[in-house]
C-alpha cells in the first residue's frame, strides 16, 4: 500500500499514467499536471500543486519511463489501484477542492487560502515553513462565505455597529467611522461571552433537573395519593352500601315479623269467631227442635237450659281501624330516600369541587400591569353587621367614615383597653384599634381589589371571621389570623401575629390587594401609574378569608 501511494499522482489520486517528472521532482500523471496548469494558471508562471515553486520558463513535459515501468509492475503484482471507498467525498462530505476526478474528503481547511485539502493535498501546509501562519480548522462547506462578495477579500473585521464581517476595504468604504475591531478581537470578546452563558445553562441545566426530579417525586406522590384515595373511598362506600344492605334487610326482617304478629292476631281471633258460630249454630239446631216439641211439661223444663245466651260482653270482639296497613312505612321509607338523595347529591358536590380543587402546579405568570390585576377584580361591599356604630356606610356599603363625635369617647374606651391590658405601647393611635368591619363576600381563589384611602390611618385587611382574645388582639394584624396593611398619613406598616414591618416605599392614596387563596399568596401594591410591590406573604390559608377594613379618626376608605 505504501508503494502505491509513492506511484500514485497527487492530483488525481490514482496510479501514475504516462507519469512526468517536473523540475522541482514532484511526479504526475501527464494529463492531470497538463489540466492542471490549463485550468488554473494559464497566461501565468507555472507552479507544482504541491511544493508552489514556480517555473521560469514553462518546463517541457517528458515522460519518465522509469516511473511507467515501475507503475507497471505494481498492476502486476494485483494491488489494487483505487483508494479505500471511505476516503471518497459523499453528499454530505466536505471534498477536497485540489482533488480532480473523483474528489477526496476533506481533512481541514484554510482560512487563509479559503480552500479545503485531503490529507495528501494538505501535506505542504505541515512541511513547508510557507503556510505556518495559515490557520487551519475542520473542513467546512461554508469556507467561501469568508469572502467579501463586494470586493473578493477575506473578511477579517467585524463592525460593531452594524453587527457584520466586513473586509479592510470595507472598513474604507461604507463601514468608514463606524466601531470597528478586528474578527479574532470580537470573537475573544464574544467567546468570553459564550462562557459565561454557557455557565448560566448550565446552571440551568442542573436546576432543571431538579426540578424534573422534583416533579417526578410529585407524580409519585400523586399516583400515590390517588391510590390510596380510590382505597379508602372505595372502602367507605363500600360501607355505605354494606350499611343500606344492613337497613334494607332489617326494615324488610321487621315488616315480615309485623307481618307474621298481626296476622297470628287476627287468626287467633278469626278461630275464636269461628268456635262460637259453631256452638251458637248447636244451639240454634236445639231450640228449633224444642220448638216443635208438642209436651207443653218438656218444653218448659228444657227452654230454661236451652234459651241462656252468653253474655256478649265475654265474646271477642274488635275494631278494624281505617290503616292502609304498610303502605304508611313505603311513604316512610320514600321520604327517607328523598332526604337521603338530597344529601348525598349535596355532598357530592362538595366531593367533586373537592376533586377537581386538587391542583400540584401552581400559576407562574408574574402579574405586572394594573390591566393585567383587573381581570381578576371581584365587588366587594361591606357587611354593617360587622362594622362599629361609630362608623358610617355610604356608596353601597363600599365606603367608610368615622364619625367624629365618637372620637374622644373612643379614645377613652381604647385607651382604657390597652391600660387593662397592661401593655407597653403607648401609640397615639389607640383610638382607631376598634373601628373596623369586614366584606360580605368571602374570598377564594385569584381575585383583586382596590382601596382608596385618606386620613390619618386606614388599615386593608384580609382576615378569617373568627379570631378569639382580648380586644387588642382583635385587631387586624395583632393576631395570626389576619393580615393588615397600615397607610398612615405618612408611612406604612404591614402588620401579622403583632409583628410589625416598616414599608419604605413611597406612600399612594390607592392600594391594590392581590389574593390567591390556593397557592397562599397574598399581595399589597401601591397603585399609581404602575403597581409597585408593596409587601408579599407567602402561606397557606385554612380557611375562608374576609376583607377588612379599619378607619381611624378624620379617616375614609373606600372599596373600588
Amino acid at each position: 500500500m505504501a508503494q502505491q501511494e509513492k506511484l500514485s499522482c497527487s492530483i488525481c489520486l490514482d496510479l501514475l499514467r504516462d507519469p512526468v517528472t517536473i523540475p522541482c521532482g514532484h511526479n504526475y500523471c501527464m494529463d492531470c499536471i497538463k489540466r492542471y496548469w490549463y485550468e488554473g494558471k494559464q497566461g501565468k508562471v507555472q507552479s507544482c500543486p504541491q511544493c508552489r515553486q514556480d517555473f521560469i520558463p514553462n518546463p517541457v513535459l517528458v515522460k519518465n519511463t522509469m516511473l511507467a515501468d515501475l507503475v507497471e509492475d505494481l498492476k502486476k503484482t494485483g494491488a489494487s489501484a483505487e483508494p479505500a471507498d471511505q476516503c471518497y467525498a459523499g453528499p454530505e462530505d466536505v471534498a477536497c477542492d485540489v482533488c480532480t476526478g473523483r474528489k477526496l474528503k476533506a481533512l481541514k481547511s484554510c482560512l487563509h487560502c479559503l480552500v479545503s485539502y485531503c490529507e495528501q493535498h494538505l501535506q505542504p501546509h505541515y512541511e513547508s515553513p510557507a503556510f505556518d501562519k495559515h490557520k487551519l480548522v475542520h473542513p467546512s462547506k461554508k469556507i467561501q462565505e469568508n469572502i467579501c462578495s463586494c470586493h473578493d477579500e477575506v473578511m477579517k473585521i467585524f463592525c460593531r455597529t452594524d453587527q457584520q464581517c466586513i473586509c479592510y476595504l470595507c472598513s474604507m468604504d461604507e463601514h468608514k467611522g463606524h466601531d470597528t475591531v478586528s474578527a479574532a478581537a470580537e470573537r475573544a470578546e464574544r467567546q468570553r461571552e459564550l462562557k459565561v452563558n454557557q455557565q448560566k445553562i448550565q446552571q440551568r441545566i442542573q436546576d432543571r433537573e431538579k426540578d424534573v426530579k422534583v416533579l417526578q417525586q410529585e407524580v409519585e406522590a400523586i399516583s400515590r395519593s390517588a391510590d390510596k384515595a380510590v382505597r379508602e373511598s372505595e372502602k367507605m362506600f363500600t360501607d355505605l352500601i354494606l350499611l343500606f344492605e344492613k337497613r334494607r334487610s332489617n326494615v324488610k326482617q321487621q315488616i315480615r315479623s309485623q307481618q307474621e304478629s298481626e296476622e297470628r292476631r287476627v287468626k287467633e281471633l278469626q278461630e275464636k269467631l269461628e268456635k262460637e258460630i259453631s256452638e251458637l249454630r248447636n244451639k240454634d239446631e236445639e231450640l228449633e227442635k224444642l220448638s216443635h216439641t208438642k209436651d207443653h211439661t218438656q218444653f218448659l223444663q228444657n227452654y230454661p237450659l236451652l234459651s241462656n245466651l252468653t253474655d256478649s260482653s265475654e265474646s271477642p270482639s274488635f275494631n278494624i281501624r281505617p290503616l292502609r296497613y304498610f303502605e304508611d312505612v313505603m311513604v316512610t321509607v320514600s321520604e327517607a330516600r328523598d332526604k337521603l338523595q338530597h344529601v348525598l347529591k349535596e355532598e357530592w358536590t362538595k366531593i367533586s369541587q373537592t376533586v377537581t380543587d386538587v391542583d400540584v402546579l401552581l400559576s407562574q405568570v408574574e402579574l405586572r400591569t394594573r390591566a393585567e390585576f383587573l381581570q381578576y377584580s371581584q365587588q366587594i361591599t361591606l357587611d354593617p353587621n360587622t362594622a362599629n356604630t361609630q362608623l358610617v356606610l355610604s356608596e353601597g356599603n363600599r365606603k367608610a367614615t368615622m364619625m367624629r363625635q365618637s372620637v374622644f369617647a373612643a379614645m377613652a374606651r381604647s385607651c382604657e383597653m390597652l391600660k387593662e391590658l397592661q401593655t407597653t405601647q403607648t401609640s397615639s393611635l389607640c383610638s382607631f384599634y376598634r373601628f373596623q368591619m369586614l366584606s360580605r363576600e368571602t374570598l377564594t381563589g385569584c381575585c383583586y381589589w382596590e382601596v382608596e384611602h385618606s386620613g390619618d390611618v386606614v388599615s386593608v385587611a384580609v382576615t378569617y371571621k373568627h379570631t378569639r382574645g382580648t380586644e387588642y388582639e382583635r385587631v387586624f394584624g395583632n393576631n395570626d389570623k389576619s393580615w393588615a396593611m397600615y397607610c398612615f398619613a405618612r408611612r406604612l406598616e404591614f402588620r401579622h401575629n403583632n409583628i410589625r414591618t416598616s414599608i419604605a416605599d413611597p406612600l399612594s392614596s390607592r392600594v391594590g390587594v392581590y389574593l390567591d387563596h390556593r397557592a397562599g399568596i397574598l399581595s399589597f401594591y401601591s397603585v399609581s401609574e404602575t403597581m409597585t410591590l408593596l409587601h408579599r406573604v407567602q402561606t397557606t390559608f385554612t380557611q375562608p378569608l374576609y376583607v377588612g377594613l379599619g378607619v381611624g379618626y378624620r379617616s375614609t376608605a373606600e372599596l373600588r
